[in-house]
Order: C-alpha cells, then sequence, then structure tokens
C-alpha cells in the first residue's frame, strides 16, 4: 500500500515506540520503509504468510553500484532459484526506499529447511556472478516466529 510521507513517519514513530517496550530482547539499529518489487509463495497466495514457529530468514546486501543492476540481478536469482528451494514456502525481494539496500525474506517450514538451503549453497560460484562485480556487504538473519495475531495454530518447539 502507497503511503505519504506524513503517514510513514506517524507509522516510523509509533513502531518505534512500541519497539522500545521490547528494547531488553534486542537492539534496533535500522528501521526504513521497503518496496517489494518481486516475489511468490508455493501456496498460490498473493502474500508472503507465516505462522507461528515458521522461520524466517532475512539477506540483506547494502548496494555500493547502480541500484537498479542490482535490483534485476536479484530479482533474476529469485525467479530462478525459489521453486528449487526446499522447504521455503515464501519468499520476497524488497529494496529501501530511503537508502541504498536489498533485503530478501523468505519463510521456511523448519530451522533445518533454512540452514541446510544456506549451508549447502554454492553462492560464490552460482551468485556472485550475477552481480557482475558490484561490492556486496551482506548480512544475515534467521528468526522463528513466536507470536501472530489471530493465529489459531499451535505453537511447535524445535
Amino acid at each position: 500500500m502507497k503511503r505519504s510521507n506524513e503517514n510513514k513517519q506517524l507509522i516510523n514513530t509509533a513502531m518505534i515506540s512500541m519497539l522500545t517496550n521490547v528494547g531488553s530482547m534486542a537492539i534496533l539499529i535500522d528501521s526504513s520503509f521497503f518496496d517489494a518489487y518481486a516475489g511468490e509463495s508455493k501456496d498460490g497466495s498473493p502474500a508472503a504468510k507465516f505462522f507461528n514457529g515458521d522461520i524466517i530468514s532475512l539477506s540483506s546486501a547494502t548496494i555500493s553500484g547502480n541500484e537498479n543492476t542490482f535490483s534485476y540481478a536479484c530479482s533474476a536469482i529469485f525467479k530462478d532459484r525459489f521453486l528449487k528451494m526446499e522447504g521455503a514456502t515464501a519468499g520476497i525481494c524488497l529494496k529501501s526506499q530511503t537508502m541504498p539496500r536489498i533485503v530478501g525474506l523468505f519463510v521456511w517450514k523448519s530451522l533445518q529447511f533454512c540452514y541446510s538451503y544456506i549451508l549447502n549453497s554454492d553462492n560464490r560460484n552460482t551468485i556472485l556472478p550475477y552481480f557482475g562485480g558490484i561490492h556486496l556487504d551482506v548480512k544475515y538473519d534467521v528468526f522463528r516466529v513466536v507470536y501472530v495475531s489471530g493465529d489459531n495454530s499451535v505453537l511447535h518447539s524445535l
């Protein structure tokens, strides 16, 4: 949904205010609005849905070069690999509205599927050539969803 800059500021202020209540659990180092430019779900849904117990992986890359070339490369990689990613149920490519950053978000059935994909990927030989020499500063995070409002499914333990 497109929002005006004024609405974004109000949402951002409210979000940061709410996050201070959980400050003992994590440190917020960055916040931004992102636009989705590629995505898919294996269940045919137009959204990346996640539920209690699902695993979310995020990979964030700071761009040092042509943003459009980088976004196109990420989109091509996503379209080539997503359906082959065993255990991934949804994925989305996001581009920051305020800084040169791209984020890949994937929803996984289990932590085992997520780490198996990450550890078995030959990124240096199969993914880096898509970027044609662009320097990448990539950061990865993996999270387990512990609560989704309105989700009636049972929380599974690892």
